[in-house]
């Protein structure tokens, strides 16, 4: 998956999580915590600590990616700094969210926060789904080549894979068929 902003590493998925909010709305650290501490769709997806969830936002500071919005008193303790997605962060958030997950195995945690980000921010899943659809589409064409001409201990790898690579496309055409015509904005149009 393409997530390199600049020349720098990759940002991690809580960074992308934490700019995705950000992107959505303006917010403050302990906010942003918060959404990672419960049991609901972020934080179920992908859990975060409040500790990561600060340097998340050093990191997208530094970048370009956010800037404080203002700053708002504590409820018992020092005021907060509320920050908001620059240009660049919206810019980014949207091409992240355009981008297919590449691996199975990280179907589960990106896919997942990707359609609930989209969710939150009025952008319809259905172009997401659909370019995630390709992708897997293509790896499992690829995968069925390596089949062929796999045998012994690679061949069961690679049809553990072609399985599982079955599966995630099976998840993907039953969400992509529910949620046709949810949303407010397309995508596409968006980014």
């Amino acid at each position: 998956m393409k997530q390199r902003v600049g020349d720098e590493r990759e940002l991690t998925p809580g960074e992308w999580c934490v700019l995705a909010l950000l992107s959505i709305e303006p917010a403050h650290g302990w906010t942003l915590a918060s959404e990672f501490g419960s049991d609901r769709d972020v934080g179920a997806i992908w859990p975060l600590s409040r500790p990561l969830v600060y340097r998340a936002l050093e990191i997208l500071e530094q970048r370009g990616l956010i800037e404080p919005a203002r700053t708002e008193a504590g409820a018992r303790g020092p005021h907060r700094t509320v920050f908001r997605a620059t240009p660049l962060g919206q810019g980014e958030f949207k091409r992240w969210l355009s981008e297919p997950v590449e691996q199975t195995r990280d179907m589960q945690p990106l896919f997942l926060l990707k359609l609930v980000f989209a969710e939150r921010a009025g952008i319809l899943p259905a172009p997401i789904v659909e370019r995630q659809r390709v992708a897997f589409s293509t790896t499992i064409e690829s995968l069925e080549a390596q089949l062929a001409e796999s045998s012994g201990s690679e061949w069961g790898v690679v049809w553990f894979r072609l399985e599982s690579a079955n599966s995630v496309l099976r998840l993907i055409d039953t969400i992509g068929t529910s949620r046709r015509n949810v949303g407010r904005v397309a995508l596409s149009s968006a980014a």
